[in-house]
């Protein structure tokens, strides 16, 4: 399994560099990745940083109930780690299930195999249009989640402990370091969610019910591999950048 999703990611990279340019079904993809994607994350981002923000402020009014440093201290878990990866994790099971199911239809149907007999190459007309997607749109998701997010997160700050907007948008503990992990899981997470789940579409079985099996496979192994690239980028990012 790990051997042929690091044998597509090779061939993926190789087509984006030396295969048939095709702008048209990357922005397709852009469209199908990214604004179909938006209602959703940002539903979800507005309640965790709802909750995240409800549950912090509790815990340190447990404490100490001064709230000065709850925002700047939120703001840089967001950018730093838990904006990219919640919201690549909602983009898992999305995404990720859509690709699986798609290109698995399209092996059950022999449609790649079609593809094979025409001497193109299934990895450049499939995956890559979805990978290069990714790539941009996780991007800008992320970073309109994040918005949701820190917006939610203050309006609950303010309700809740009576913490002065100004005082929650806090940058002060925000670097350059945050910023460049946050942005370094953004780009592994753009790359690695359409490549498991073209893998498990590409690897499908057994008519329909294969195709399910593939879309659960990709869901999991897409998720499994956003929490090990965190940790990964976590721990890299800690040595060489920081806390």
């Amino acid at each position: 399994m790990g051997l042929g999703i690091a044998s597509v990611f090779v061939r993926t990279l190789y087509s984006c560099v030396r295969g048939r340019p095709d702008f048209g079904a990357v922005v397709r993809q852009m469209f199908e990745i990214g604004n179909r994607s938006v209602v959703f994350l940002t539903v979800v981002m507005g309640f965790i940083g709802m909750i995240l923000v409800l549950q912090g402020g509790l815990q340190v009014k447990r404490i100490l109930p001064e709230f000065s440093m709850v925002g700047a201290s939120y703001l840089e878990l967001l950018v730093r780690d838990l904006a990219a990866t919640i919201s690549a994790l909602m983009l898992a099971t999305r995404v990720g299930a859509g690709i699986a199911a798609e290109i698995g239809s399209m092996v059950v149907t022999e449609q790649v195999d079609a593809l094979r007999m025409c001497a193109a190459d299934p990895i450049d007309y499939l995956i890559k249009p979805r990978f290069l997607a990714s790539l941009v749109m996780t991007i800008c998701l992320v970073i309109w989640a994040a918005g949701v997010a820190m917006l939610t997160g203050m309006l609950t700050a303010y309700i809740m402990f009576d913490v002065n907007p100004r005082t929650f948008f806090n940058l002060n503990l925000v670097d350059t370091g945050d910023l460049v992990v946050g942005l370094a899981k953004c780009l592994a997470y753009g790359a690695a969610i359409p490549v498991v789940a073209g893998h498990s579409g590409l690897t499908t079985h057994g008519g329909s019910e294969g195709v399910g099996w593939a879309t659960t496979r990709a869901v999991v192994n897409a998720s499994l591999a956003v929490i090990v690239l965190d940790l990964i980028l976590s721990a890299l990012g800690y040595m060489l950048l920081g806390p």
